[in-house]
């Protein structure tokens, strides 16, 4: 199976990948052709606004994390209902290990790289020419300029490339009206778009700027130029239903937004059947018989999250009921007893976890880590900005790839009874049986 696809990539981070990715993403959904888009490494916020850009569920590629097979399943699931695949890189197109580069090699898909062109002229086209002739056999479709000042500036961008042909256009630097950034910044990243109410304007708003480019005009014909072929997976072993009958409650609402659509579609291979809830609604907890409280910003509304007595007394009851809780990173954060602010305010919390963390203005940790659970390997990442001091024991640490857990190393898998809490964010379809113990799964 075959599909027009791009890898959007840059020199560096800050470039503009994501919102040149979500605006052609756009640009071509508006244009009534089915876009499907991936991200490149872990990420749980730019999917936001590439879902919202394309109108399907946003999958992240790593040939570490997932595993290439898995890469190659869900690309070519995609291809069988796309007529545009998208793939947003990480970082800058040869950092990490693997890195973007990798991953474009590994399934032929062309890249476009996208410079921040606003402080250079000739020196353009001396990036383009090392990004694209740095590694032998890297598949190449061009080159964007971002936040250009003018046409004459665009001119001098375009005359800088030795090669003509890789001139995809420029794009000048977008804003609604006199207003801040397109894609508005915090801590972890950015804002994610259900946060903001017009999204979607924000997105029309790049995509009319992006129609105005040689790569924007672009129809169905033309983008046949980046067909690219899309194997099944041959060795992907089956999902076993080692949650068939269960029901596993999700909190998810701004506070615990950092969900992979790729976990819940894990779940439901399980067999289990997945419930949503939300804390900042004042939701209790719904009759379940496990419960995932995902990442997200619960510092950002810990007084509202405090405030929901009823579902920390439905999470008690549960606990005390023997039943299973797996709380990752911001959701473990929301069970301890507080959090203290950046300011030093100290904001109460549901206190069902012992400890206080502190939100610091550093990150705590960053990359790729494995984490051993019950004779299985979930890989996963971190990224956090806080810290916690707990007196709740530490069963396991996880690690980086390929090395032994180390004390003090990596991140502490808590439990208390039958709850399970840690920085780590976990890829369910890394360890589905692991995923299965931690929510008490039959047999796993």
């Amino acid at each position: 199976m075959s599909c027009p696809a791009l890898l959007i990539a840059a020199p560096a981070s800050g470039q503009g990948k994501t919102t040149v990715t979500a605006a052609l993403a756009r640009l071509h959904a508006r244009q009534g052709r089915r876009v499907r888009v991936f991200k490149c490494g872990p990420d749980f916020l730019d999917p936001h606004w590439h879902e919202l850009a394309s109108g399907a569920p946003v999958h992240s590629l790593d040939l570490w994390i997932n595993g290439a097979q898995d890469c190659v399943q869900r690309l070519h699931d995609a291809a069988l209902q796309a007529d545009l695949i998208l793939i947003e890189g990480v970082m800058g197109l040869f950092d990490g290990d693997p890195s973007a580069a990798d991953l474009a090699q590994r399934f032929g898909v062309p890249v476009l790289a996208v410079i921040d062109a606003s402080a250079m002229a000739g020196t353009f086209g001396a990036l383009a020419h090392g990004l694209r002739d740095y590694r032998p056999g890297l598949p190449w479709a061009g080159v964007l300029a971002n936040r250009v000042g003018s046409a004459r500036h665009a001119d001098m961008l375009r005359a800088g490339l030795r090669d003509p042909q890789d001139w995809q256009g420029a794009l000048a630097r977008i804003t609604l009206g006199e207003g801040p950034a397109l894609l508005p910044e915090r801590h972890l990243g950015l804002v994610a778009a259900h946060e903001l109410p017009d999204a979607l304007q924000r997105l029309d708003a790049a995509a009319d700027a992006l129609a105005a480019t040689p790569l924007g005009r672009m129809g169905a014909d033309d983008l046949q130029r980046w067909a690219v072929p899309f194997p099944a997976a041959q060795d992907l072993e089956p999902i076993p239903p080692l949650l068939a009958g269960r029901t596993v409650a999700v909190a998810r609402d701004a506070a615990f937004s950092f969900i992979y659509a790729a976990n819940l579609q894990t779940l439901e291979q399980l067999g289990a059947q997945v419930r949503f809830f939300s804390p900042l609604a004042g939701d209790g907890l719904p009759p379940c018989d496990a419960v995932w409280l995902p990442g997200g910003y619960p510092e950002l509304h810990a007084a509202r999250i405090a405030a929901n007595t009823g579902l920390r007394a439905g999470l008690q009851q549960h606990l005390e009921a023997g039943r299973p809780l797996w709380a990752e990173c911001g959701g473990m954060v929301a069970l301890c007893e507080s959090v203290q602010l950046q300011n030093g305010t100290v904001q109460p919390l549901w206190g069902l976890l012992p400890g206080q963390a502190t939100l610091n203005k550093r990150l705590a940790g960053l990359g790729p880590q494995q984490l051993a659970v019950a004779g299985q390997v979930l890989r996963g990442h971190t990224f956090h900005y806080s810290t916690l001091a707990s007196s709740a024991p530490a069963i396991a640490r996880s690690s980086r790839p390929g090395e032994a857990p180390a004390p003090g190393a990596g991140e502490a898998l808590y439990r208390s009874g039958r709850l399970h809490a840690s920085y780590f964010h976990a890829w369910f379809a890394s360890s589905p049986r692991a995923v299965a113990h931690l929510l008490g799964g039959e047999g796993a």
